[in-house]
Order: structure tokens, then C-alpha cells, then sequence
């Protein structure tokens, strides 16, 4: 093999990144970028749907579509988290575990059973307080997984539309039990395990919410 050839074989080893520095780079900016693009897309491609859900909402009470909470989003910041509304106007917002105890519209007992109502957080994802996978974002007052998090380094991940705790959800989970895998997932940020989160979210869907 000519001197050459190897001198410029070197030199091109050298400026392809390493496996280290793609993640480094996926995690700094293509999950952004795969955020906005997925963002765009699904909201056009769904914009048939959310019209129709906020004129049965409208239809069934008068009531506004649009419910917004003020949620724990990265580094502990707080941001407006927005969902279409399935409860009865005024109604306290409380975190899931006591979600059973509160009353459901009989449009909003749909919502959730298909997850539709946590739609317009691709508007969170969009303007950057979400990402696609991530930590769900929690209340202000849930303020025990908020330390889990602060501690393990996951609250520095945006929260996500789905996540590693909500595919692996079941009856009875735990705080804690939540927070290790949140604590798993920040650990080990990848294209790859994004795009299993999200597959595995498909077949999460087609189950019963988990009781906490």
C-alpha cells in the first residue's frame, strides 16, 4: 500500500467520530431535530383528528378543548403542558395515582383509553418544553419524584410524550420504581432505544392503563 495512501487513510480515520461522539451529537441535536420533524408531521397528518375531538368536547359542555397544567419540564423549569381535556370543568389537577377518584367526561373516557388527550403536547414538543421520549412530566407537587429524578441526572432529559417508565408501567408501580426507570433512560440515551420506546408504545396503547 503506497505511503500515501495510508497518510490519507489516517487522516480520514481521524475526522470519522467516533461511537462515543455520535451519541454525544444525537443527544445535543438530532433528537431535537427528529423531535421537530416528528412534531410537524404527525400534526399535520392529524389535524382531522384534533379538529374532531375539540368539537365533541365543545359539543358535550361548552367547556374549552384545550387543558393546560403547569408541569416539571428540564433542569426542574416549569412550562405549560397542554392535553385535551377528558374531566368536567374546574376539576382539580391531580397527579395519576389519584386520577381514579376524580370524575371523566364520557368523551374524555375515550380520550384516555386511546391516549388521544395527551395529542396536544406536540405543540410541547414543538416549541421544545417536550421531546418525543423522555420522562412524563410530572406535577410541581409530586415533589418526591421530582428529587428521585433530580438525584439520578434524569431531570435533565425533556420530558417525553412517552418513555421507558410508561411502556414498562404496571398495576401498583411506585414512585420509586418509576424514577429508576427514568433514571435507566437517561443513562443510556440512543436513536435506538428512542425508536424502540416508541414502537414498544404502539402495543403499550392497545393495553388498559395500569392503576397506580
Amino acid at each position: 500500500m503506497p505511503k500515501d495512501f495510508r497518510r490519507h487513510l489516517s487522516e480520514l480515520l481521524i475526522l470519522i467520530p467516533s461511537a462515543n461522539e455520535l451519541l454525544k451529537m444525537y443527544i445535543r441535536y438530532f433528537k431535537r431535530t427528529l423531535d421537530i420533524m416528528f412534531a410537524i408531521v404527525t400534526l399535520i397528518l392529524l389535524s382531522p383528528i384534533f379538529t374532531l375531538v375539540w368539537l365533541v368536547i365543545r359539543l358535550e359542555d361548552g367547556g374549552p378543548a384545550i387543558y393546560v397544567s403547569s408541569r416539571v419540564g428540564r433542569f426542574g423549569n416549569l412550562f405549560s403542558c397542554f392535553k385535551f381535556r377528558s374531566m368536567p370543568l374546574n376539576t382539580e389537577n391531580v397527579p395519576s395515582s389519584k386520577g381514579g377518584a376524580l370524575r371523566i367526561t364520557r368523551v374524555g373516557r375515550i380520550l384516555r383509553r386511546t391516549n388521544i388527550d395527551e395529542l396536544p403536547q406536540l405543540i410541547n414538543i414543538l416549541i421544545g418544553d417536550m421531546s418525543i421520549v423522555g420522562p412524563r412530566p410530572p406535577l410541581p407537587i409530586q415533589n418526591k419524584l421530582i428529587l428521585f429524578r433530580r438525584a439520578s441526572g434524569s431531570l435533565e432529559c425533556r420530558p417525553g410524550l412517552t418513555g421507558l417508565a410508561q411502556i414498562n408501567s404496571f398495576d401498583g408501580m411506585s414512585i420509586e420504581q418509576k424514577a429508576e426507570f427514568d433514571a435507566s433512560y437517561a443513562k443510556a440515551i440512543s436513536l435506538r432505544n428512542d425508536v424502540k420506546i416508541i414502537l414498544k408504545t404502539f402495543l403499550y396503547l392497545l393495553k388498559p392503563p395500569p392503576v397506580y
